[in-house]
């Protein structure tokens, strides 16, 4: 064979062998069946939605969310997660969560610093640790009206339907949608608004291909198009518990033209994919990938093609960002069960740590009482066997629909301190062989002190009941004695300087509330502290103010129940700032008008001035009409006006106070 000839050889070879995945797929035997939990679990998280929008609204005070979460169990548990994003230094604007649940719903709701106010359900929805936040009774009304009633009180950035879902993550002010009206549409992409992890697994096949020997196994991923079709990048989490060695594996993933993969796999395997992929450990380097197959019989086929013997997982997923696949086992396993075995999913049991957070506490007339409800025991499928305090005696009498435990505190073993009385709740459970107890606490308020302070300096060493204008002020809030069981939270704080300066808001839902207010590490006692700067902009000035803060203790395990909300407040008198100046931050109003007078009467001044002397220095006979002689004052007022606007504009706007 001559030197031309072998390059076309190989050419026609390597065409040969691109075309033989097709053929080899039409003719492959593999009868894909639910494989069993045990030997491969996926799960994902993904934006896609039965039911949603996403609308802009950037203009609005208060962002508007709304979630329709449906859930097959009688008491399910949730992960809510929202996530503000901080742009160019500004605060998050306050947020509206309407939640509507179809059942109990025992959730866990992490939203720092957002200034949140949430309407929901208090009857369905149950709080794994203190709020700290506004809420409303959300109505019992149909989906539409929950719509219309939530649009009553700002534009809606985002709805959706949720079918049994596990975790939620919604990102704040990420609203891109093209629409300005927030309408439910089915089979809808979320975007980077929100994601969602479904309870249940993806349901994972597999199958022996039958005529290939040897024990490499296939995972293939094939994930489904979008409602968009903008470039995605889907994380893939691939964890292999081998005995020993690296498996023989291959990796398939095929999905749509715009997706690319981040590979993150804990064993080395052999890749095929679509698009492009990269490795966690390598990011920016892009490898291109292939030509797949967008059927299972043709994906099948490319695992045959590389020799694979087992397809240990085949899943097929909507659009998802993140996917996670567990096999406990690898290599030759399957090949002891070459079927894989379709089982039932497991019967739900009682969950102790459930159970006992489900306990509340409540203090009142020198007496501790414990109420645990009967219809959340029943839907945790939990049966009870004893309820009763430290001393085995105390026991919770059944009361209907609750069981109660009542005990004054000077009995039933209960732990009297100068600040607390502590006792135990013990729960004897028949799925248990060991008793369940949890730490229950009352506070003596009658012993307790809380003083709100505010300070010149952010040393805190003196407390001060004077503010000025133009000076930075730092407030701690404390109690005396302090006590450790307990967390100091300061839920909200506004300075009333009356009719004549109105309301300033400075902390709201937890989060500072402006660009003159920030929050600060607490004290090495756990003290919160804040500092805001006060300017006006309004005259007269107000002489005094009040300084009001509504605090919480809350206790460290996380008890709902046992909150304590106090307000406490402090008078403070206002300094009037020199007016013949300005202030270490700008100039006050009174010095600003005296700035703008004065350059007025310069101007008109200048301007008498100079058509006094050209009227007496021109002939009569070439006297005109002087049409632009006002406009060097315009210019200089104009310039004046702009330099005393620039003065007025300062990073902290408090158009709330006027």
């Amino acid at each position: 064979m001559d030197g031309g000839a072998l390059p076309l050889a190989v050419a026609l070879l390597l065409a040969g062998c691109s075309l033989s995945p097709t053929s080899l797929a039409e003719t492959v035997h593999c009868d894909l069946q639910p494989v069993d939990p045990e030997r491969g679990k996926v799960t994902y998280t993904t934006s896609q939605v039965s039911k949603g929008c996403v609308a802009q609204a950037p203009n609005a005070i208060l962002e508007v969310h709304v979630l329709f979460l449906e859930f097959p169990r009688d008491l399910s548990q949730l992960e809510l997660t929202l996530q503000a994003s901080k742009q160019n230094g500004t605060q998050p604007r306050e947020v509206l969560l309407v939640l509507s649940v179809n059942s109990n719903v025992f959730l866990q709701l992490q939203a720092l610093g957002i200034p949140l106010h949430l309407a929901y359900n208090p009857n369905l929805v149950t709080f794994q640790e203190p709020l700290g936040v506004n809420t409303t009774e959300l109505p019992s009304f149909p989906k539409t009206q929950i719509l219309e009633w939530a649009a009553e009180r700002g534009p809606i950035a985002s709805a959706a339907e949720l079918d049994d879902p596990q975790s939620v993550l919604l990102r704040l002010g990420q609203a891109q949608g093209s629409l300005s009206f927030c309408m439910l549409e089915a089979s809808q992409d979320m975007g980077r608004t929100l994601e969602w992890r479904p309870r249940t697994p993806a349901l994972v096949r597999g199958c022996r291909l039958e005529g290939v020997a040897g024990h490499k196994e296939a995972h293939i991923l094939r994930v489904l198009p979008g409602h968009s079709a903008g470039p995605r990048t889907v994380t893939v989490k691939v964890e292999l518990s081998c005995a020993s060695g690296d498996p023989d594996a291959v990796l398939i993933l095929q999905g749509p033209p715009y997706v690319s993969w981040l590979i993150d796999a804990n064993h080395n395997m052999q890749i095929w994919t679509t698009g492009e992929y990269s490795f966690k450990i390598f990011p920016e380097k892009n490898i291109r990938g292939f030509k797949l197959p967008d059927t299972p019989q043709g994906l099948l086929g490319e695992a045959r093609m590389l020799n694979a013997s087992v397809v240990a997982s085949f899943v097929e997923l909507p659009l998802a960002s993140v996917v996670s696949l567990h096999a406990p086992s690898c290599g030759g396993r399957l090949q002891t069960s070459p079927t894989p075995i379709q089982t039932t999913p497991p019967k739900d049991t009682c969950s102790p740590e459930l159970l006992m957070s489900l306990i509340q506490t409540k203090c009142a007339n020198d007496a501790m009482t414990l109420v645990l409800k009967k219809e959340l025991v029943a839907h945790l499928k939990c049966t009870i066997m004893g309820l009763t305090l430290w001393d085995p005696s105390c026991q919770a009498e059944d009361r209907g629909d609750q069981f109660v435990l009542h005990s004054a505190y000077s009995s039933c073993g209960m732990e009297v301190t100068a600040n607390m009385i502590s006792n135990e709740v013990v729960v004897n459970i028949l799925s248990s062989s060991s008793p369940q107890r949890k730490k229950v606490h009352c506070l003596n308020m009658d012993s307790l002190s809380f003083q709100l302070g505010l300070y010149l300096s952010p040393h805190f060493l003196q407390a001060s009941n004077t503010i000025e204008p133009g000076q930075q002020s730092f407030v701690q809030v404390r109690v005396s004695p302090s006590i450790p069981e307990f967390l100091l939270q300061l839920d909200s704080c506004h300075l009333d300087l009356g009719p004549e300066g109105g309301t300033m808001e400075l902390i709201q839902g937890r989060a500072a509330k402006g660009n003159c207010v920030s929050l600060l590490s607490p004290s090495p006692e756990g003290n919160p502290r804040f500092s805001f700067l006060l300017h006006f902009y309004t005259v007269p000035i107000p002489k005094t103010g009040t300084l009001s803060c509504t605090i919480a203790l809350r206790p460290k395990t996380g008890s709902q129940d046992q909150e304590v909300h106090r307000t406490v407040f402090t008078r403070l008198n206002v300094i009037s700032p020199d007016l013949s100046g300005c202030t270490s931050k700008g100039l006050v109003l009174p010095a600003v008008l005296g700035i703008t007078f004065g350059a007025f009467l310069i101007g008109a001044l200048l301007t008498a001035a100079l058509w006094y002397i050209y009227s007496h220095t021109r002939s009569p006979g070439k006297r005109e009409p002087v049409v632009a002689v006002a406009a060097p004052a315009s210019s200089e007022s104009s310039s004046t006006n702009h330099s005393i606007g620039s003065t007025q504009s300062t990073p902290c706007s408090t158009s709330s106070m006027a």
